[in-house]
């Protein structure tokens, strides 16, 4: 009887120590699903992230290379035509500050040059228009001139129709 008991123990501890390298399996099988699990769902968002980010990239990319292209000077200089001397009051000094503004207009063809010449008296017109508008504070930084220049090529190439101004330039530029 004896012998029975201790090989009754034995036969149990040979049932449980069995079940443990399932268990162990399951547990490990179990492990690697949601590891697994986890990794292809990192996989996926960098995916995900990675074709946002080339979007915003060629957006970005393309933005920028617009702003180069705009801030790169152009190495071709075209025509000018100098525009006559401009003198007018400056607006909200009550005559006491006066302007003094000689300027050039550089254009690319002379289809644009013979329509200048021709519509003189209008050009002419707008441009002592916008100067006389200005206060002695909007034009004494050189932002202010900048935005002087930009309004008088907007103002002007609003009604020509052959062609248009690519710059304004200053050649004189007196205030008192």
């Amino acid at each position: 009887m004896a012998e029975e008991k201790a090989a009754a123990p034995s036969a149990e501890a040979g049932s449980k120590s069995g079940s443990k390298p399932i268990l162990l399996y399951a547990l490990v099988v179990l492990n690697m699903i949601v590891v697994g699990g986890v990794g292809a769902m990192v996989y996926m968002g960098k995916k995900k992230e990675a074709e946002h980010a080339t979007i915003d990239k060629v957006v970005e990319g393309e933005a920028q290379a617009q702003h180069e292209e705009h801030e790169k000077p152009d190495e071709f200089v075209g025509k000018m035509i100098p525009m006559e001397t401009f003198y007018v009051n400056l607006a909200g000094n009550r005559g006491n500050r006066l302007l003094k503004v000689n300027m050039e207009l550089e254009v690319e063809s002379e289809k644009v040059i013979e329509e200048i010449d021709k519509r003189k008296p209008q050009i002419r017109d707008i441009i002592i228009i916008i100067l006389s508008s200005k206060t002695f504070k909007d034009l004494e930084s050189k932002q202010g001139k900048e935005g002087l220049r930009d309004e008088i090529k907007d103002a002007v190439n609003s009604f020509l129709t052959k062609g248009k101004i690519k710059h304004v330039h200053f050649t004189e530029f007196i205030y008192n």
